[in-house]
Formats: structure tokens, sequence, C-alpha cells
């Protein structure tokens, strides 16, 4: 039962026996600090001290964890469409949502210990394949369509005016089952179980309330947020976000990912210290690329294959001059000097899912960018890169998408309640 009034809900803890608060006592949790690691409890069973150590990201906070985390290893990303058609329905379901994700990213079983409520006759709460896996620095981070902000749920006058529909870039071939959706969620972890683990149980809590409407795997992350370690490489073997922003960079965070208040007028406050992210399905055509000359590959690239230097350039992390740069390089075309030092967050991985026609493989970057505002950040560079790009030859962009993520939640709230409390 909902109160149609004021969108609360009871919440699924409240059906089911142990609170929350009791489980992540026992699990250590209870004064842990936001964006620390912490040791968590293994998902077998009930949580203890005992347990070995393992890798919990704190899940509530000022900003979503997963954006300037430090990035990991897997992905599955699921985009939802909401089939409810009342607003305390889709409150519910944040709420059950968040309950579940707080469960999971402490490495703690959904529904917690114990039997089912009806028995074990009942389907248990957690489908289980994540049993005696660590919680493997989990992040769920919940983001918002433009879909959502239609006539259903009495949200049309808070969309902000960044989340805006992308255009038509040139060179798109854009699958439609592979775009858009209400709302979205990205699981990232160090095991790719735990992170498929995690939106097959959200997707099942989902039931009646919101269907997936399509879904990404991704390994072998393509960006990173911290200099800790080796800048990872795409699929055409070249190390990929040299110059990305850092997550340990507060002010650079504060000016390029945080949305801040007087940011849109029109939409108040619930989007400050959220983000807006832009996802982007790129098939890369590997085996045409692999048959290039390495020249032709560094040219294309702007920067050395095996070290990963600016031509002309020893190290790395030289100082790139884009005006030495091909005029059609890739790095000369996306450098933030040629957009005002605009910059993103990026989060992207590698995918391959399977062959596709003439026995090529289905591969490529699914590129995933976080922003202050897309309208000065992604659009721009995607405009430039896709009108002028030496490597647009070698890609196809296949699946989009553009979300406002709310900010942080806090420890007696739930994902976007600064939204439907404010609407």
């Amino acid at each position: 039962m909902t109160d149609s009034t004021t969108g609360q809900a009871p919440s699924r803890q409240d059906r089911r026996g142990p609170s929350r608060r009791t489980l992540l006592s026992l699990a250590g949790l209870g004064a842990v600090g936001v964006g620390a690691s912490v040791t968590g409890a293994i998902a077998s069973d009930s949580p203890s001290p005992a347990t070995p150590v393992v890798d919990v990201v704190p899940f509530d906070g000022r900003h979503q964890a997963g954006i300037a985390t430090a990035v990991q290893a897997n992905l599955h990303f699921a985009s939802f469409d909401v089939v409810a058609t009342d607003r305390a329905d889709v409150v519910s379901l944040l709420k059950d949502w968040t309950l579940a994700a707080r469960e999971m990213t402490a490495g703690i079983r959904v529904g917690g210990p114990g039997p089912p409520p009806g028995g074990n006759l009942a389907p248990p709460t957690d489908t289980g394949e994540a049993r005696g896996l660590s919680a493997s620095r989990l992040t769920l981070t919940i983001g918002f369509g433009p879909g959502l902000f239609d006539d259903r749920f009495g949200l049309r006058t808070q969309r902000p005016a960044a989340l805006v529909d992308l255009p038509k870039f040139p060179g798109d071939t854009l699958d439609p089952a592979r775009c858009g959706g209400d709302i979205a969620i990205q699981a990232c972890a160090d095991d790719p179980q735990v992170a498929v683990h995690a939106i097959r149980n959200l997707s099942r809590i989902a039931a009646g309330r919101a269907a997936v409407r399509w879904a990404q795997l991704g390994f072998g992350k393509a960006s990173a947020t911290d200099t800790s370690s080796p800048t990872p490489r795409n699929l055409f073997g070249f190390k990929d976000g040299t110059a990305n922003v850092q997550g340990h960079n507060a002010k650079a965070l504060a000016k390029h990912v945080w949305a801040a208040r007087g940011d849109d007028a029109a939409t108040a406050s619930w989007m400050t210290g959220g983000s807006y992210l832009v996802s982007r399905r790129i098939r890369m055509t590997v085996e045409t690329w692999d048959r290039g000359s390495l020249f032709d590959q560094e040219q294309i690239v702007g920067r050395t294959k095996a070290v990963g230097a600016p031509l002309g350039q020893k190290h790395e992390h030289d100082p790139i001059h884009p005006d030495r740069l091909p005029v059609d390089s890739h790095v000369r075309l996306a450098h933030p000097s040629q957009f005002v030092g605009v910059k993103m967050l990026r989060r992207g991985f590698n995918f391959v899912d399977g062959a596709a026609r003439f026995g090529h493989l289905d591969a490529g970057l699914f590129f995933l960018a976080y922003q202050r505002d897309p309208r000065t950040a992604f659009v721009p560079v995607q405009l430039a890169l896709s009108r002028a790009d030496a490597m647009m030859e070698y890609l196809r962009h296949t699946g989009s998408g553009v979300w406002a993520c709310p900010p942080g939640v806090r420890a007696d709230g739930y994902w976007g309640d600064t939204l439907f409390t404010q609407a």
C-alpha cells in the first residue's frame, strides 16, 4: 500500500524482518566515511567481523559512487523502461532498489541472512550467484532519462535543461533497441559476477514496475579516473584517457563533473551534486584497423602505440601541442583546448559481444562520460569528431543514451528523493 499524496511507501525491509541498520552494523559499516575502502561482509551468509577483508565502496554520500570512484574492472549497464503508471509505484521501486543496492554494495545478500519471508517454499530473496564472493568494490549508479520527464508522473517541469535529446551526429548508425530508456543503472565491480548479480537482482525487484530495455556488459576498463595504475588500452591497442578528469581532483570535478546550484533555475536544486551521463555503444571494426600500418594508426590517433606519447614527444604525459598533430587526428580534435577547456570524466569499458557479419567481432567501446552539462561538453566534442576525425572510418556508433544522475543518497534517503520530494 502507498500514500498517493505523499508518495511514501513501506520499504521492502519493513515487510521482511531485520532492519538495514542492523545488518550494516553487523557488517561493521556504521561509521564509514564517504569514499573510503572498508572491510565488508561476504555475500554468502550473515555478516561477521571474522569474514575475510574485502573492498567495499560506501553507497551513501554527497555524490553517487561509481562516478569519481576509481574505475573497476567490469561493467553491467542496464536501461529500464518504467511500466508502472502510478507515481507512488515509481517511488516505491526506487526505495526498494536503494535498499537492495545498499545491501549488495556492502557484500550482503539481498534480503539479508536467513530464509525468505515465506519460508523455503517461497522464492529466495537473492538469486544466489554471488554467494561466497566479496563486495568486490561494487558501485551502483542511477540516472534518469528524458522519457521519465513526460506527463506520467508529474515531472515535466523538473526536466533539467542540460538533459538534452542528443542530436543525430554525422555517421550515426544507431539501433533503436540499444538507445534511450527511462532509468539507467550502472553496475561496476572488480568481479564480473558481482556486477551481473547486482543488475539481475535489481531487474527482478523491478518486476511489474520497470522492465529492461537493453543492457551492455563491459570488461577491461578503457579509461581511468586515478593515476595510481597505468592508463588502460582500448581494443585498437592504444592508451585511452590519458588526460581524463581524475577522481581525486575536487577542483576539476566541481568545474567539469558535478552539477551546481544555479546551473538551471527551472529545476531548482534537485540535481545539485549530481552529474549528466552520456552513454554510447561504439563498435570498432578491429579487423580493418589491424590491417593498417603502425605509421597510419599513430597518425590517426595522434599518439605512439607503444608508449602513448603525443606524436613528437617521448612520454605519455608530455604536453600536447594540438597544432603539431595531424589535423584529422583523434587527439587533436578531442583536445580540451578546442572546446574552451571543457572536460568530461570518462569511465568507458571494452566489450566483445560475439561475432557480427562475416565472422567479424562485434567488439568495441562502451563509452561512458560524466559531465556538468552535455551541451557544452559531449555534444560539441562529438560533432567535431564525427565531422573530421580520421578514426571515424573505423567506428560505428550503434547505441546512445543521456541521463540525469541525481546526487548521492543520505542514510535515510533513497535514489532520486531530491527529485520526487521537490516535484
